[in-house]
């Protein structure tokens, strides 16, 4: 039975230059909340995809010397491959060229501008094509928007959205729901810039044409976050309110999305939702930024990182696994290939590859390959502590885990995870089953037994994280290749259910080769 309906979103990507580690950082973000809410029993919706709109592609199109439709239909292919490579489980991928999409936004247009939100005027001031996005004289910093994007002087006939009359509306909002923006610099971020004044937004432009038509007005095209943001209404059914799919999944659970545009989805969004009289979403987490070796990822500085070479280099879930771990989710991060290679080789090879090879090696070897027994040994202090570290974790805090990951705490999650690991690992040196094996085989084979269900433990915990490697672990530890692949649910975590003694295990593989700085050799461990 589920315990309930969860809508995850990435932000749609915008089209005018490949992917870089930034789109993959939020996409597995994303991802590994999606997993888990799955695992944990929910119904899950997750979209990702492409805004394919504005000023910015029409000027990218026209350098490339092709149409704007040509340049977004090869480009969205990129990130659409995206999805596949970093293992991304979407279940839908939506781009605003779409006809589902079309339909949507003209019609969040039409009721807006029936209720009396929208109106004709004129607009003149500073716009930044690369930001896509209007500012105040007084954002100006050096002559350029606050975001460093060159800004250039508008002036054209203009719809404009009244955004001033929803500045008590949206901090009443605020106040009412805490954690609807998160990590809380953000939320202080958004309540201080919304207390300093709102004015009326430009949501039209009419000096180009590469854009959704207003309705009523082809004259005008309507502005790209406006098109944008109602890509999360599109996805399920939108305007068709009645649609099983709205109807399910309305308002979304989450919008995942970065820092840089946090006020869209904070200020902007909400407040078009509320003009057009719909439920606002639950949570938008904005998530920080990455540096690659301490700079700042540029064009002229030619350092972005495509994750095509992170996967290539150091494999998909060990990609995964370090962006996730490396900083508390909503921080700042540095990519520096030491630290990954530190990482994978520590964390994975050396503590959790390690411990199953050692474990499960020692199983083939002197249990027959079958999963031992620990029935009729009693179980000491040292044994019924280590229990308590793999099974506590899931029982008598399932409420503060749940919590971690609705907060997207995805480092702290993956610190416990691998403390379990290192308590595995002090307790087989503890217990030293290779000199029980000489006292009594069955003190051994329930040592044994006690490890193989921490692995198995532990590899469900990984899932949402590392859900390749997860699944080998457990088809090693006893499970079905094809239930392994599927999802094991974290309802499992629990001594009821753990591989019967006897199961017959295969031979164990090594799980994450050990990688070894470019001008070394890789050598395999764990």
């Amino acid at each position: 039975m589920s315990k309930g309906n969860y809508y995850i979103t990435t932000p749609i990507y915008y089209v005018n230059d490949k992917p870089h580690i930034g789109h993959a950082y939020t996409s597995v973000a994303s991802d590994a909340l999606a997993r888990f809410m799955r695992l944990d029993g929910y119904d899950v919706k997750f979209l990702t995809g492409t805004d394919e709109h504005g000023q910015k592609v029409e000027k990218s199109a026209d350098k490339a010397g092709v149409s704007p439709q040509d340049f977004v239909d090869k480009v969205s292919v990129s990130f659409r491959e995206l999805t596949g490579l970093m293992n991304i489980s979407n279940d839908d991928f939506i781009r605003t060229t779409e006809q589902r999409h079309k339909q949507a936004a003209q019609a969040i247009w039409k009721k807006m501008l029936d209720a009396g939100h929208i109106y004709l005027g004129s607009y003149a001031g500073w716009y930044a094509v690369r930001d896509e996005a209007f500012y105040n004289e007084s954002e100006l910093v050096d002559g350029k928007a606050p975001t460093g994007a060159e800004v250039e002087w508008l002036e054209e006939p203009s719809y404009f959205f009244n955004l001033s009359k929803w500045q008590e509306k949206l901090l009443a909002h605020y106040e009412a729901n805490p954690d609807f923006i998160m990590p809380k610099s953000r939320y202080n971020e958004v309540v201080s810039f919304v207390k300093g004044g709102l004015h009326d937004l430009s949501v039209s432009r009419a000096s180009f044409s590469w854009g959704i038509p207003v309705p009523g007005d082809e004259k005008h095209v309507m502005y790209v976050w406006l098109d944008a943001l109602t890509n999360y209404l599109s996805a399920v059914g939108y305007p068709d309110e009645h649609a099983a799919e709205f109807k399910k999944f309305w308002p979304a659970s989450l919008h995942m999305v970065g820092k840089d545009i946090v006020r869209f989805h904070t200020v902007y969004w909400p407040a078009f939702l509320m003009a057009a009289d719909l439920p606002l979403p639950e949570r938008v987490f904005a998530h920080g930024w990455w540096t690659v070796e301490g700079e700042k990822m540029s064009k002229s500085l030619g350092n972005a990182i495509a994750p095509q070479e992170l996967v290539e280099t150091y494999g998909v879930d060990q990609t995964r696994y370090f962006l996730l771990r490396e900083v508390p989710f909503g921080s700042d991060g540095d990519f520096a290939r030491d630290r990954i290679l530190t990482v994978i080789n520590s964390e994975l090879a050396n503590n959790i590859g390690n411990l199953a090879q050692r474990t499960l090696s020692m199983i083939q070897k002197n249990c027959d390959g079958k999963m031992p027994s620990a029935e009729g040994i009693s179980p000491q202090d040292v044994d019924i502590e280590f229990l308590e570290k793999v099974y506590v974790t899931r029982e008598e805090t399932e409420r503060e885990v749940h919590k971690a990951y609705r907060e997207c705490q995805f480092n702290k999650i993956l610190s416990d995870i691998r403390e379990i690991g290192v308590a595995a690992n002090a307790y087989i040196d503890t217990k030293a089953p290779w000199k029980q094996k000489k006292e009594d085989e069955r003190l051994m084979a329930a040592t044994l037994a006690h490890l193989a269900e921490s692995i198995r433990c532990l590899a469900i915990m990984l899932q949402p994280f590392m859900p390749e490697a997860s699944a080998k672990i457990l088809v090693l530890v006893g499970y079905d290749e094809a239930r392994a692949k599927a999802g094991v649910p974290f309802s499992e975590l629990k001594p009821a259910f753990a591989i019967p003694a006897g199961t017959p295990l295969p031979v164990p593989a090594a799980l994450f080769p050990r990688i070894e700085a470019p001008e070394g050799k890789a050598a395999n461990a764990g």
